[in-house]
């Protein structure tokens, strides 16, 4: 048998065998790669779909008369006539921002909410024909859940105010109930009773601080209904009205006078008679200016100011005795029963209704609504000379003693005899998208 010899070498490096270790993604990329094989997985790259080709691959073009109507002087810059390069090169990048800018901003021009939306009635139908279960019904939920009633028939009639971002709403019944809640939430802040009578309420600077006339003094209360101050010179007041820019807080008495409060310090700045002979349950302020406007039984109404203890004008509006002011926000128009012009001091138009107007009031959008016991009316365009019609009419449950528009909404607040209701009135809201 023939001798085999077997001859081992030694391959070894003599500094040993050097093994690289995997790192942790390595790893997981060499698992996933066996769990694919052994699924029957092909391949380990995912496949992705390939995109469509776009249809509008660059952005659509824009009318050139819109882009004017935005240009800032962009057209007027000529960067070649500059003598040194270096403002040729800065005119030039100047020119290039604000023809940019034109074209953004008319290309966005379609976001601005210019034009407010109305009810539109169909062939033969009116628009005060049109009940508010009906406008509930056909608006979204955030805006049909605004549309509500509360009824407390036990401590009516009421007053209401809402503050100037029209989020809360302040109540106050005339037999002592006073409360305040963030209606768009219904989410009650405090409610009390005062054990005696509620002539007028009124909302401060904030919403954590109010101020109810009760039967003898004016009282200060927070939102907790905390009761922070008794003004004893605010005596007998009728009605109350509020100047946020000026912290003046003004009061209407039944010894027809009219006094100011400076909330800021609490002491009274001037309180003088107007010699009118009876109480000043009429008062509204002019928001342009912060003039106090009063209405008298005699068919007057007066302009006043802190400044002067006499009054500044005193017009002849009605042969009848004055229940209601209201002027709108530019200080342009003040509505009693017919439309005047403040600036001028003149009567615009006059519009006669078939009852005595008890309350009236106009929106951010110049819509005027008219309390006719114990029914609403709310007119368009009646400053214009155009309106023959109501835009809106809405019968509460009892007379009404009390109407405001709330401020960036399509809602009116009424306060009558049996509690409160919160009507919705397309086309009121004053809210614009600025680009």
């Amino acid at each position: 048998m023939p001798k085999v010899t077997l001859k081992v070498e030694d391959v070894t490096p003599s500094d040993g065998v050097k093994v690289e270790r995997m790192n942790y993604r390595d790893y997981r990329k060499f698992k996933n790669k066996l769990e694919r094989k052994s699924m029957g997985v092909k391949s380990d790259r995912p496949r992705f779909k390939r995109p469509e080709k776009d249809p509008f691959p660059d952005k659509p073009e824009i009318p050139k008369e819109r882009i004017q109507r935005h240009d800032r002087g962009a057209a007027d810059i000529d960067p070649e006539a500059m003598r040194s390069t270096f403002h040729a090169k800065k005119f030039k990048e100047k020119r290039r921002k604000l023809i940019e800018r034109a074209e953004t901003t008319a290309r966005a021009e379609i976001l601005n909410q210019e034009e407010e939306g109305y009810l539109e009635a169909d062939d033969g139908e009116l628009t005060y024909t049109i009940r508010q279960r009906e406008i509930a019904a056909a608006s979204d939920l955030a805006s049909a859940a605004k549309c509500f009633d509360l009824h407390f028939p036990q401590f009516g009639p009421y007053h209401i105010d809402y503050t100037d971002n029209g989020r809360f709403l302040l109540l106050g019944g005339k037999k002592g109930h006073v409360a305040s809640l963030d209606w768009q939430t219904k989410k009650l802040h405090c409610e009390h009773n005062v054990m005696e009578k509620v002539q007028d309420i009124s909302w401060m600077h904030t919403e954590n601080i109010y101020a109810v006339a009760q039967k003898n003094y004016l009282y200060v209360y927070d939102n907790q209904g905390t009761e922070l101050h008794c003004v004893k010179e605010f005596g007998d007041v009728c009605r109350l009205e509020f100047l946020p820019r000026h912290f003046l807080l003004v009061g209407g008495a039944r010894n027809s006078f009219l006094r100011y409060l400076d909330v800021s310090i609490g002491k009274m700045l001037t309180a003088f008679p107007t010699k009118t002979g009876g109480p000043l349950d009429v008062i509204c302020q002019n928001p342009a200016n912060a003039i106090i406007h009063t209405g008298h039984t005699d068919g007057t109404v007066q302009l006043w100011s802190p400044n002067v203890n006499e009054c500044l004008v005193k017009m002849l509006a009605h042969p009848a005795p004055v229940k209601g002011i209201t002027i709108d926000d530019s200080g342009t128009y003040m509505a009693t029963t017919g439309i005047w012009d403040v600036r001028m001091f003149r009567q615009l138009h006059a519009y006669s209704m078939p009852f005595g107007v008890g309350q009236v009031k106009i929106s951010q959008r110049k819509m005027i609504a008219c309390a006719i016991g114990n029914t609403v009316q709310v007119f368009k365009d009646m400053h214009l000379g155009v309106c023959r019609e109501p835009y809106l009419v809405h019968e509460c449950k009892g007379v009404i003693t009390d109407l405001q528009f709330v401020p960036y909404e399509d809602v009116l607040g009424v306060g009558h005899t049996q509690g409160f209701t919160s009507m919705l009135v397309p086309g009121e809201d004053f809210f614009r998208i600025f680009i």
